[in-house]
Order: C-alpha cells, then structure tokens, then sequence
C-alpha cells in the first residue's frame, strides 16, 4: 500500500521527469544521429574573445600557414618554440581581428568601394599593391601590370583566390589606418604639459647627500615578518597584476647522452662506412642512403658547411676525399667530384608550361622548343609568357628577378647557372616544363659538387633505455610531497620552471617541453604528472608547484620573490632610526655625516628626467624628493633603491622660458602618437572577456 500511495502522489512529478528525460533523449539522439553532439562543439573552442568562438577547425590551418611562414623565414624544420610562435602569431591576429572590428562598426568605420578602387589602382595604391606590382629598383609601381591582372582574374579561378585574399587585407589595413588616425587626433598636449616636460627636462639641481646602504646590514641579520611581507605587498600590489595565468614546475631531468661505449660503436661504423665510402660505384647513392643529414647533389658555394670542413674542403681538387672528422656531435665524410666556379647569382625569366594541358612532357617539351625558336627569331619573350605560361611571373612576363643557389630545384638551377647570359635553355623539373632565359649572371666564385655522408653522435637503445629505468623507477617511487626529498636521496638535481604561460614553447632546461607544460595546465598543484617526457637527449619526470591565476596574485604566489625587496624594507627601517638618530641637534648636512661616519657626495646638474645619482644607482625617488625640496633645508630620511639617505639643496638653476611652445608639444604629440594604437588596443583587451583555451589544443 505504501508503494501504490507514493505512486499515486508522485505520479505528476515522474510523468514531467519522464517527459523531460525524453525531450532530451531525443536531442542528445538526434545530435548522434548527425555526427555532431552538442558537446563536441566545446571541444573543438580554441578560446573566445568578446564572446565569439574560435574553433580548430579554423584555427589550425592557420597555425599550418604561419608555421610554414616561419620555416622558410628561418629556415628548419620547425621546433617547439617556433610551433608556439606560430601558435601566438595566430591567436593575436584572431584577437585583433574580433577587437578591432567591433571597434569598427561601433564606430560607423568603413571602406567605400571608390576607396578601394582607389588603393588598387589609382592614385593613392596600398602598400601591399606597391609590394607585390612596384619595380623592386625604383620602388615605382607598375599600375599597367595591375589593370592587366584584374583583367585575367575572371579567367583565372586561382588568380582571382589571391586578389580576394588581397582586397581583405588592403581593406583590412586600411580600416587600421582610419582607426588609428581617430586615436591620433583624439590626442592633446596642454601648455602646462608642454611647460612641465620643457623643465623636467633642463631644471639643473645640485644637492648633497649621505646615503647609508642597505647592503651595510648582513642579509642573516634580518627576519621579515608576516607583518613585513603584507604591509609590502599592501603597498606595492600594482605590481602583482598577472596578465595571463601561469604554471610552475619542478623536474629531475635523467640524461640519455652517449657513453664511452656508444661513441666506440658509432666510430667503429664510422670507420667501416669510411672504407665503403672510397670504393661506392655510386656516390649520390651512398650518401642519400647512409647519410642522417641530406645535403643536394649538386654545386654549392663557399660557407654553407659546417666551418670546421668548408675551408678544407673547398681547397681540395676534384676526386679528393676527406673524413672521416668529427665535428659538432657528428662524423662527416665528403668526396668532392667536381669543381668550377660559378656566378654568385642569376637574373632570369620563364615560361612554364604544363604537361597535364597538354598531353604530356613530350608534347610540353615541344612547345617550349617552339617558343624558343620564335624568341631566337625577335618575338618579345615577355609577350610569350604572359600568353603562355602557367606560372604567377607570367603576369610580370616571366621575370624571376635575381637568384642565388638553392633558391630553385636542382634542374633550373643548373641550367640557370652553368649557361651564360643570352641563353634560352628548355628544361624539364617537377613543375612542368620551362623555357629559361638567362638575362644576367653576377658575380663568380668557386663551386663544388660533393657527395655528402654525416652520421650522429647519438647514444644507442642500451643507453635509453637505462636512462628510462631510472625516470621509471624514480616515477613509481616519488608521491605528490616528497619530490624534492627523493630527488636529493638519490643524488639527482631538480629544475625549476617558474611562470610557464601555457602557449609557451620553451622552458628553462628543457629542450622539447609543450606536451609536459600541457599536461602541467591539466593537473592541480602539487601534482606529480604521470607521463615521463622524452626530450632530445633526456627523460624528465615533473611535479606542478604552483599555479597563479590571471589577476592580482595573492602574497603567497609572490612572497618567495620580494623576499629580498622586504627585507630591504626591514633594514630601511632600521637605517632611518639611524639617520634619524643623527639628525638630532644636526644643523647641516656635513654634521649629520660625520655623526654617521660617512661622507658627503655632492651631486651638480641633475635632471628630473634622468635620475641617476653617479656612482650609485636609479633613485627615483631621492630625485623626485629632491626636485620638491627648498634649498639650504635638511631633508627628512628618504628609502631609495640601494639604500637610505638624507640630503641638502644647494640651489637650481632654471631654465630660459621655452621660446617655441608649440615645437614642445608637436614633439611630446609625436612620442604619445607612436603608443597610441598600442595603448588603444590594449585597453580593449583589458575591457573585453577573452578566453584562452589553445593549451588544450598545443
């Protein structure tokens, strides 16, 4: 009866459930059906910024195209702190981007298309159509080329991506520019101001004083208390603003260098490879195949070997062999087959023609002998190309301006650099098929063809995985507080990572750190991560130590850095009683020094602006004191940087009326102009909630 009463009185309640359970059922089972659970989504959020989400799906290939960006800038493969330069690069353009174009429309700011006609071809051409169009000698544009390709680019699916692509950024720079302009003009410097800066700048003071070091009490001497640290961090908490959320760890790092034995069995390889190497019927084949670096089969100049065998090498006749030499961590072996010398750059033009379109490379190739003829006979190459060619030079009729090597695949390059100027060579590489024309060699030095075998330094599996039974058994050992403790039992040393942001790429020590600094973002303080981390040439094992939010850190976060700033506030203190002491019944400045037994350093033609006391250090404020003393006066003690002091004023010499007022402040206006967009810009982002989520992702 119970049971049967509760359902009857419950009956109402159970249905709604019942029904709510289903509706939701219902969604979560159609999101399945879709692909695309509602909580999917969140995952996917890299950040947000003023409320708009930022997804992967965007995010990343934008991450891609930085990257690649920074590769061929710098060179490399790319690293850890390269992918998080990137990663950087990528989410400050999405914050300013989102920002910015609030801003914008709030502001009723927008590009006419009269405007930007204008910025693409007429009188006024935005600097990227100088850029891409100008003549790179006279820095002219060429707007005839321009009209030429925005006539091609309905014809040219591909083109017309770029000028699109294009259109938003000169439209995007220039909404910058009339943005930045608003902030410029919104600026003013008052005669006062003007007036101000003229004397903080020209005052002349000279003064004397007595300084007593902080540096004169031992550091044992001292105890700050609890009361010590908060009334210093009470006084000082501007200072303690964290603009991003920050991770601090510690780790024991277990080394996986090579050992005695491993460089003996690497020699020995070394060796025999030496002895294979004299005798290889193949010499570009044995190297692609046993060399750990790959360096082209073809001519390369002076300087882009290691400098402990370039200049050896380059002396060498063609058949001569060198190594094995150890050098850095690795062993070369080089065989030189061949050297001449070389022009130093090329100046040329192309046309390229694509097989595909054609039928095939023979087909191709017989076109581009065509052509040739026809050029030989008094046809305009540039002509030719832009009618022909399927490369993006064809618009600036094949010109590839001025090459070094290793700019071009090996194919152009040799025919580039081993003909002469005037001639028209037809070439086949893995673009298609190319018509050259040689139009201007520079320079020459010498060149030489090589073949190249360098084998690493590395320590072998035995090594590795005797280092990874140590991190191993030191994991298994350690708990959430004993790190530190265990570390030191087993004679191990313990790094220390401080304020790790959680896109940073680097971290003190540690060569390979973005998957320890995520799993740090994952974990709680005092944390031991689960993961050993395998860098270049060691494991690490770590423990989170902190975590400081983003905002004002509280004392605790802080305490260990202005440790040595309280205590210096202690012993300042302690020397103000003293000076104090000597101040009594003192009547001048040389009386109170000799009380303290120190002696009297006179200071003459000090600047407000620059407050640096000679021999001593920046005081600002034993300078700012003194600019609003009056003269003949004993000051009262004033606690400096490096220590305490009292001084005296001599007397200022002012400075003749400023003749030409508005000089001043069109130069002040110039110095606030160039942090303008800056502070602008940065006080939306202070206003705006922005949401960092790219540690989840890098």
């Amino acid at each position: 009866m119970g049971l049967m009463t509760f359902l009857r009185n419950r009956a109402g309640y159970i249905l709604i459930g019942a029904i709510g359970f289903a509706i939701v059922a219902f969604l979560v089972g159609d999101a399945i059906q879709v692909g695309k659970p509602f909580w999917a989504e969140s995952q996917k959020v890299v950040g947000s910024i003023d409320g708009e989400e930022i997804s992967i799906d965007t995010f990343g290939p934008k991450v891609d195209q930085s990257l690649a960006q920074f590769k061929q800038q710098y060179g490399g493969s790319g690293n850890a702190q390269m992918q998080a330069m990137a990663v950087d690069n990528v989410w400050n353009g999405e914050v300013a981007s989102i920002l910015l174009g609030k801003e914008y429309s709030r502001l009723g700011l927008n590009v006419s298309s009269d405007e930007l006609f204008d910025l693409m071809q007429g009188e006024n051409p935005s600097p990227l159509i100088v850029q891409y169009f100008g003549n790179p000698q006279t820095g002219q544009l060429n707007r005839s080329d321009v009209i030429t390709s925005l006539k091609q680019r309905a014809k040219n699916p591909q083109l017309n991506q770029q000028w699109s692509l294009l259109e938003t950024e000169i439209t995007k720079q220039a909404l910058q520019q009339k943005y930045a302009n608003l902030v410029r003009n919104s600026l003013y410097v008052t005669t006062l101001e003007a007036n101000d800066e003229y004397l903080n700048r020209n005052k002349l003071a000279n003064f004397k004083y007595v300084g007593l070091d902080y540096a004169s009490i031992p550091d044992a001497n001292v105890k700050p208390t609890e009361a010590d640290y908060s009334d210093y961090y009470n006084a000082n908490k501007k200072r303690f603003e964290n603009p991003a959320e920050t991770r601090s760890f510690e780790y024991v790092s277990f080394s996986v260098s090579p050992t005695k034995e491993d460089s003996l069995a690497v020699k020995t390889q070394v060796d025999k490879l030496a002895a294979d190497f004299k005798t290889a019927p193949n010499d570009s084949l044995f190297a692609a195949l046993n060399s750990d670096v790959k360096v082209p089969y073809t001519y390369l100049s002076k300087g882009k070997l290691d400098p402990a065998v370039d200049s050896v090498v380059f002396n060498l006749p063609a058949g001569s062999y060198y190594g094995p030499k150890f050098s850095g961590n690795s062993y070369k072996l080089i065989k030189v087959i061949d050297t001449r010398f070389s022009p130093d750059s090329v100046k040329a033009s192309h046309i390229l023609i694509d097989p595909t379109k054609l039928g095939g490379v023979d087909k191709a190739r017989k076109l581009a002998d065509s052509l040739k003829t026809l050029v030989q006979g008094g046809a305009n190459f540039a002509t030719l190309a832009k009618q022909y060619s399927v490369d993006g030079s064809k618009d600036k009729g094949g010109d590839l301006g001025t090459f070094t090597r290793g700019q071009m695949v090996p194919e152009f390059e040799n025919a580039a650099f081993d003909g002469k100027a005037g001639d028209l060579k037809v070439v086949t590489s893995q673009f298609g098929v190319h018509l050259i024309k040689v139009e201007k060699q520079i320079g020459s030095s010498k060149v030489a063809k090589l073949a190249y075998v360098e084998k690493s330094l590395a320590a072998s599996n035995k090594t590795k995985d005797a280092a990874y039974k140590k991190a191993s058994a030191f994991l298994s050992e350690v708990k959430d507080n004993n790190f530190s403790e265990l570390a030191q039992k087993n004679k191990y040393t313990v790094g220390v990572a401080d304020k790790v942001t959680g896109s940073q790429g680097f971290a003190p020590g540690l060569d390979n750190p973005r998957q320890l600094i995520r799993d740090a973002y994952a974990a709680d303080k005092g944390d031991v991560l689960k993961e050993i981390y395998q860098m270049d040439n060691s494991f690490v094992v770590a423990r989170v130590t902190g975590i400081n939010p983003k905002g004002t850190l509280p004392l605790e976060a802080v305490k260990k850095d202005i440790e040595p700033l309280v205590r210096n506030a202690v012993k300042a203190k302690q020397l103000t009683e003293k000076i104090n002491a000597a101040l009594q019944g003192a009547g001048n400045i040389d009386q109170v020094a000799q009380k303290l037994g120190k002696p009297v350093a006179p200071v003459q033609n000090m600047v407000f602006a620059n407050p640096i006391i000679p021999g001593a250090a920046q005081e600002n404020k034993l300078v700012g004191t003194v600019f609003g003393s009056q003269p003949g006066k004993l000051s009262k003690p004033v606690d400096g940087e490096r220590g305490v002091y009292v001084f005296t004023v001599d007397g200022f010499s002012n400075p003749a009326p400023l003749a030409n007022t508005y000089k001043q402040k069109e130069a002040m206006m110039q110095v606030a102009a160039q942090r303008s967009l800056g502070s602008a810009f940065q006080a939306l982002q202070d206003k705006s909630k922005i949401k960092d989520n790219r540690v989840k992702f890098y």
